[in-house]
Formats: C-alpha cells, sequence, structure tokens
C-alpha cells in the first residue's frame, strides 16, 4: 500500500507549476459549495452528505495542488502574492 502511495506522490510532484496552481485553485470553489449548500431546502441527512462529498472534494484538491507544487512552489505563490499586495 505505501508502495502506490509513493507512486502517486511522485506522479503527481512531476507535475508541473501551473497544473498545482491550477488544482490548488480548484479547492476554493469546492470549500465553498461545502458550506453554502446548507442554505439549500434539504433534509438534514442530503446536506451531511453534500458536505462530506464538497469538502473532501476540497481537501482532496488542497492537498493534491500541494503535493505538486512542493516547498519551493509554494514559496513562489506566496512571493506572487506578495509583490501584487506591494
Amino acid at each position: 500500500m505505501k508502495k502506490i502511495f509513493r507512486k502517486i506522490k511522485t506522479w503527481l510532484a512531476s507535475l508541473s507549476f501551473r497544473t498545482g496552481v491550477i488544482i490548488l485553485a480548484m479547492c476554493i470553489p469546492f470549500y465553498i459549495i461545502s458550506f453554502a449548500q446548507a442554505a439549500l431546502d434539504t433534509s438534514k441527512e442530503m446536506k451531511a452528505v453534500l458536505w462530506v462529498v464538497f469538502f473532501g472534494l476540497a481537501k482532496t484538491f488542497q492537498y493534491g495542488g500541494l503535493t505538486i507544487l512542493g516547498v519551493e512552489g509554494l514559496k513562489r505563490v506566496k512571493l506572487y502574492f506578495k509583490e501584487r499586495i506591494h
């Protein structure tokens, strides 16, 4: 099992910086949807299922994007936003 996770991590790390940023940015809409769906007029069970699904997708995109970017890529993203603020 550890071998499979290592292969997936290696494959994700081999993807480009741009792909990592796109994947990481995709977590934002899923976080919004996971909490916004609470305003829908559905049963509590359906709200719970929707929350688990969308929150899980958000976390998957978040950790996938961070794995693709790595430490150096994350520093590049932070530097980009720091420069845009000043």
